[in-house]
């Protein structure tokens, strides 16, 4: 008895394993080699007492984007000021001695030892609403690192054609070569943007939704320290 169920087992795999290769001919296409779906941009919602900002963050810059999560996660931003404004220019947050800082002093001076490594990834760019991590520090040891905590949004100016060409051309004459897409020249032409950043700087999110909160923001008086008079806070929670 056991002699012929395996005789019988015997006979029997090759038509399965034919029955398995024909199966696999007549799958459709898309089930046989689907690409890994995209991966969604993380969003995180910043409440300030001028409205609430949402922010998306760019996966091309995965190990600022996992810090900024990280931080955000933890609370370390909750109830930090936006400290800095310089109007046409950048709005800057994240200074973690912010948070119990004497109103009018000096904030987002001092250095960061460690940071994190520059990641510039092409098509990124400095247009207005973009997220940027702020410099490690100005000292020679800090140079290609960012801070680890420090970020601002990107005021700016408009551009025509023919000043993005001569930004691009001192940029490159730095070492930092960038050729624009239609689109990028659109963006600086209508959103307007700090291009002499592009190359500089890490590029890791941008704004999505909130931009009369961005204008409300750059508009604060500030003191000579371009610390705003009033403290604005902010709160962040991860939205997806």
């Amino acid at each position: 008895m056991s002699n012929v169920s395996k005789r019988t087992h015997q006979r029997q795999r090759p038509v399965v394993w034919a029955l398995t290769i024909l199966a696999g001919l007549w799958l459709p296409v898309g089930l046989v080699a689907q690409p890994p779906p995209a991966l969604k941009r993380p969003l995180v919602e910043i409440r300030t007492s001028a409205g609430n900002l949402i922010v998306a963050l760019f996966n091309e810059t995965p190990a600022h984007r996992d810090r900024f999560l990280g931080l955000v996660d933890d609370g370390a931003y909750d109830s930090l000021l936006f400290h800095r404004v310089v109007r046409g220019f950048a709005i800057e947050g994240g200074d973690m001695a912010s948070k119990h800082a004497p109103r009018g002093t000096a904030l987002g001076m001092d250095a960061d030892s460690v940071g994190l490594a520059e990641e510039i990834a092409p098509g990124l760019i400095h247009k207005r609403g973009a997220l940027s991590a702020a410099p490690a520090g100005e000292t020679p040891e800090c140079a290609g690192r960012t801070h680890s905590s420090r970020f601002f949004f990107v005021l700016g100016d408009l551009y025509t054609k023919e000043e993005l060409d001569a930004v691009a051309e001192r940029n490159t004459a730095s070492g930092r070569p960038y050729t624009y897409t239609e689109a990028e020249i659109l963006d600086y032409a209508s959103e307007g943007g700090l291009p002499r950043l592009d190359g500089a700087y890490t590029v890791f999110g941008e704004i999505v939704d909130g931009w009369e909160v961005l204008d409300t923001l750059a508009a604060l008086p500030c003191n000579e320290w371009d610390r705003p008079l009033e403290d604005v806070r902010m709160f962040m929670r991860r939205l997806q």
